[in-house]
């Protein structure tokens, strides 16, 4: 600020990362934003929230508001595993530090900004306060929480990307209006009373059920989660209004998603795409992944159960022109220790660049929370040329010498065949120019399970696409001369996926010859469905009962399957199969293979518990501890690589 000659600043945004001024980041897409449109900005990261709060002092009061961006991934996600262990590491951390911010920095820092400011406003925004913006479940401590805002003394959340949002409420503040006058602001969320709601409850509003309702009678909450989750991804949405403690959560529309002119001038800021010069010396585990990445979309139309960037981004795709993505590439071959190869030419789905519905209008009206489950809109352009186009050109630059696909391909887009034979012809040319030009040596894909009927849940296609697909990739790499390896990723204890289905996918991928590393249990994330359905044991869709594994026993019965080559899990893995009256399985899995008995009674797993069953018995959580719980982004780039 003294450099600059400053005596104050606009805007003040905490971060629960570590700064790095890339577009890949939140918080330095926000400040980048801000500064272009003209105003001062500063950014906090990784505030210190212990003693005497010197970090939330340092640069005094902002003129019109504080902003707190809590990081790229839910604090708790990011924190803990499915079994709610320690994660290895914190990946927007400098050193991979667990220490360096709060379980739940929305709700730790805004107490602490009103506490030394309590007349300044503080606005919530980032991936922790957009999928809590309305009532929703906290895996982490096993209850149904409110709206993050009735937790936290901010005064509003932004929800979504948050570049023209952020915009707009800063240009009002600065125009003289107050905070709590600013009530029509799309893609915002503010809790008052109901004579305070502008223009009252109308019938162009959805009410949802209260929180208090939502409390007595779960299926009320899946209900409710249906209506979030289709407005969250119209291209018209309407108002939903929520009862709890006697006032109103309410959640304005989304802004319409961004043209191509729109995203290009956020990823055309100046970004340096390097760490704060104070982390010198010093490893940001997510700044290594997209170091050299290059994003080229936004949005994705999948609608997976349990993912959530359609809550955050919607199912509308917004495409970078090439030209900018032809910038930032240029921008990637300048840096110093680049030698040629761009880890990723991706997005959230590698493969829908380009992709939207053909008749516009039809797009206006429709729910669907995805355009590609059950089956494939018959209105989705699915052409590929687009991408190719973009593929060509970034190739074609001096100093790329490889441009790698590293984000996760939709395998379905590849193999449907639509009406238009101009775009089918176009499919398969990328689907060969993938295999021989962009896999560095494994291509990741995301069948996530064998059973169709669990596949069905998750809003995957069926098992038998991965077959088809597969036969494909062999036969190319056959064609090609080539040795690459597909890498397909699964979940276990999925809503809806029992014992069996998981010994059936043991025996169906050692069938084809995987040894499966790249697994995870399902985690529930708040806003997607699987949670939804996970928690209140409904289907939010079709208000069915959905059977779920909660118990760790349950969840630990389920993922052993994906190691049935270890031997020490065999035992423990036929005693499974008796049990749940499937011992035919065991022979198709060990077939040849010496016994794990050791001609020792075998003593029951997950059968009735003897008399001195102690759940934190030393082996069972010694044994929990072998299975995979790491995000699958954490563990690329090791070396425990499988065929």
């Amino acid at each position: 600020m003294e450099l600059r000659g400053w005596n104050y600043v606009d805007v003040i945004l905490f971060s629960g990362d570590a700064y790095v001024d890339h577009p890949s980041f939140g918080a330095a897409v926000i400040g980048r934003t801000l500064e272009a449109a003209g105003f001062r900005v500063a950014i906090v990261p990784q505030p210190d929230w212990h003693g005497d709060y010197r970090d939330f002092k340092k640069l005094g009061r902002p003129r019109l508001f504080f902003g707190i961006a809590p990081g790229c991934m839910d604090s708790m996600v990011n924190k803990y595993t499915a079994a709610r262990r320690l994660r290895s590491e914190d990946a927007y951390s400098p050193d991979g530090r667990h220490d360096m911010r709060p379980e739940y920095p929305t709700i730790v820092y805004a107490k602490i900004l009103k506490e030394l400011y309590p007349d300044v406003p503080v606005v919530l925004g980032g991936i922790e306060a957009s999928l809590r913006r309305v009532t929703h479940y906290d895996y982490w401590s096993d209850e149904l929480k409110k709206c993050l805002l009735c937790y936290s003394p901010a005064d509003m959340i932004t929800y979504g990307m948050g570049e023209k949002v952020t915009i707009e409420l800063a240009k009002r503040l600065a125009a003289g209006q107050r905070i709590s006058d600013i009530r029509d602001l799309p893609q915002t969320v503010f809790l008052a009373r109901k004579e305070d709601i502008p223009g009252g409850i109308t019938d162009n509003d959805i009410v949802l059920h209260s929180h208090e309702e939502c409390l007595r009678n779960k299926r009320a909450e899946a209900e409710n989660f249906r209506q979030v989750e289709e407005q969250s991804n119209m291209m018209h949405a309407q108002r939903l209004i929520q009862g709890v403690d006697g006032r109103y959560v309410v959640l304005n529309p989304p802004y319409p998603p961004m043209t191509t002119e729109e995203l290009d001038a956020s990823f055309d800021l100046p970004y340096t795409r390097l760490p704060h010069p104070k982390y010198k010396g010093k490893r940001i585990p997510a700044y290594d992944m997209i170091k050299f990445s290059v994003n080229i979309h936004r949005g994705c139309f999948g609608g997976c159960a349990f993912c959530t960037i359609s809550a955050h981004q919607g199912k509308f795709i917004s495409c970078r022109s090439k030209e900018s993505i032809l910038r930032e590439v240029k921008q990637v071959i300048e840096m110093p220790d680049f030698k040629g190869y761009l880890s990723d030419l991706g997005g959230p789905s590698a493969n829908m660049y380009g992709m939207s519905g053909k008749n516009k209008n039809a797009c206006e009206k429709c729910r669907r929370p995805s355009c590609i489950h059950p089956q494939i809109c018959p209105n989705l352009n699915t052409d590929h040329s687009k991408l190719l186009d973009v593929y060509h050109a970034v190739d074609a630059l001096p100093g790329i010498k490889r441009s790698f696909i590293g984000s996760g391909v939709r395998y379905d887009l590849l193999l449907h065949r639509s009406k238009d034979e101009a775009s089918n012809r176009a499919a398969q040319e990328y689907t060969r120019e993938l295999i021989t030009r962009h896999v560095s040596g494994r291509l990741k894909v995301a069948p996530e399970h064998t059973s169709d009927r669990v596949l069905y849940l998750m809003r995957k296609p069926s098992f038998q696409q991965f077959y088809e697909f597969k036969r494909i990739f062999d036969r190319i790499n056959r064609e090609e001369n080539l040795k690459e390896q597909i890498i397909p990723y699964f979940i276990s204890s999925h809503p809806g996926c029992h014992e069996e289905d998981m010994a059936e996918l043991a025996v169906i991928t050692k069938q084809l010859d995987f040894h499966l590393e790249q697994v995870q249990d399902f985690t529930p994330t708040p806003m997607t469905n699987a949670t939804e359905t996970w928690y209140t044991g409904y289907d939010p869709y079709t208000l069915e009962p959905v059977f779920s594994a909660k118990t760790p026993r349950e969840k630990l019965a389920q993922r052993q399957f994906f190691f049935w080559y270890k031997p020490e899990e065999r035992r423990n893995i036929e005693q499974s199969l008796r049990r749940i009256g499937r011992p035919d399985l065991i022979q198709k899995l060990y077939n040849g293979m010496p016994t794990a008995m050791g001609g020792h009674k075998p003593q029951p797993a997950y059968g009735p518990k003897p008399k001195s069953f102690n759940p934190n018995f030393k082996n069972e959580n010694n044994r929990a501890k072998r299975h995979s719980e790491e995000p699958r982004e954490e563990k690329r780039g090791r070396n425990r690589r499988y065929k």
